[in-house]
């Protein structure tokens, strides 16, 4: 009996000694476990994210190239003075080069928009859409910034192919306190 008794207290003791090392280090250690799974993925998806972008850098910086172009391209074509007279001479030039009749450029209103000063150009003439269409396509040549605000195309009553058109144009210079 002192046998048994012996035994059972030594297997009290046993499961006693394993649920402490279950309770007090096992437990905690797989909770910290589980812990760092969690820590490893989340830096696993940084890295990853990282890596990708990481990959897109050189896409990106080349489209910052390209846009830094853009815009130096833009300011460019935006002068300093206001060379109204001049503009309004290269387009009348533009307009006899490609032969077209009826022709008549006037400077509308001056507005100052932010940074920026605005000038409305009216132009209207005759001719074929061909001449027209070369027209429009050598007034994007020219090495300052025209925003076209409206553009009306009207085939003439006879139907012989000539075509009158009206454009309302915008120039841009920059003011001379800014420079």
């Amino acid at each position: 009996m002192f046998r048994e008794r012996q035994r059972i207290m030594s297997f009290i003791v046993a499961a006693v000694s394993i649920t402490s090392i279950v309770l007090f280090s096992f437990l905690p250690l797989r909770k910290e476990m589980k812990a760092l799974e969690r820590d490893m993925a989340l830096q696993q998806s940084v890295i990853s994210r990282a890596s990708y972008q990481r990959q897109q850098l050189p896409q990106l910086e080349q489209r910052l190239s390209e846009l830094q172009k853009t815009v130096e391209n833009y300011d460019n074509r935006i002068p300093a003075q206001r060379d109204l007279g001049e503009f309004l001479q290269s387009i009348a030039d533009l307009m006899s080069q490609q032969s077209l009749s009826h022709q008549f450029v006037e400077h509308g209103a001056e507005v100052k928009v932010g940074d920026l000063n605005c000038i409305q150009v009216n132009m209207r003439c005759k001719g074929s859409l061909k001449q027209l269409f070369e027209f429009y396509r050598q007034l994007r040549k020219i090495d300052r910034l025209v925003r076209l605000s409206q553009v009306e195309l009207v085939n003439d009553a006879d139907f012989k192919g000539q075509v009158s058109m009206q454009t309302k144009a915008i120039i841009y210079y920059h003011s001379a306190e800014q420079m």
